[in-house]
């Protein structure tokens, strides 16, 4: 039986979701040595750099920082590693057939324990072009201004 219950979040991809589409999503596996363990679980990581890919049947994870533990020696690890991520032959297979269509590439949205293991929640996605990006904020702030003329809609009437 697992010592810790639930999920806590270490590290969020924000930017990505402004600058993909995203498609699907998968919860990986992450293979991680004990002073990295440690540093995630003092809440150190970023993703802003990361992605996902596939090479020889096995997917990795490259360019997230997770930095040095602080009471680390020597045995400290490498800050920016390549790290192997755990999923089923299946889903490599299919998440490698997706990304091989042209347009999709693979980005990790979040780091997290979930019942104590390290996990990353990987989606596919499809960038977009800078018009949907302001589509999509101009979206947003024309959902907000409504939002608050309907609050003060309704404290006008109470």
């Amino acid at each position: 039986m697992p010592r810790e219950k639930g999920e806590k979040v270490v590290a969020t991809n924000r930017k990505a979701r402004h600058d993909y589409l995203i498609e699907d999503t998968y919860e990986a596996g992450i293979v991680l040595s004990g002073t990295e363990v440690k540093s995630l679980r003092e809440g150190k990581a970023s993703l802003v750099d990361g992605y996902a890919y596939i090479d020889g049947g096995e997917l990795w994870l490259d360019a997230v920082h997770i930095p040095e533990w602080g009471s680390g020696s020597w045995t400290n690890h490498a800050t920016r590693r390549k790290r192997k991520l755990l999923l089923h032959k299946a889903q490599i297979v299919k998440i490698s057939h997706r990304t091989k269509e042209g347009g999709y590439t693979l980005v990790p949205l979040s780091i997290y324990f979930k019942d104590g293991r390290a996990k990353v929640e990987l989606a596919v996605a499809k960038g977009k072009r800078e018009y949907d990006k302001r589509q999509a904020l101009r979206e947003r702030q024309d959902r907000r201004e409504a939002d608050r003329a309907m609050a003060s809609r309704r404290h006008l009437g109470e």
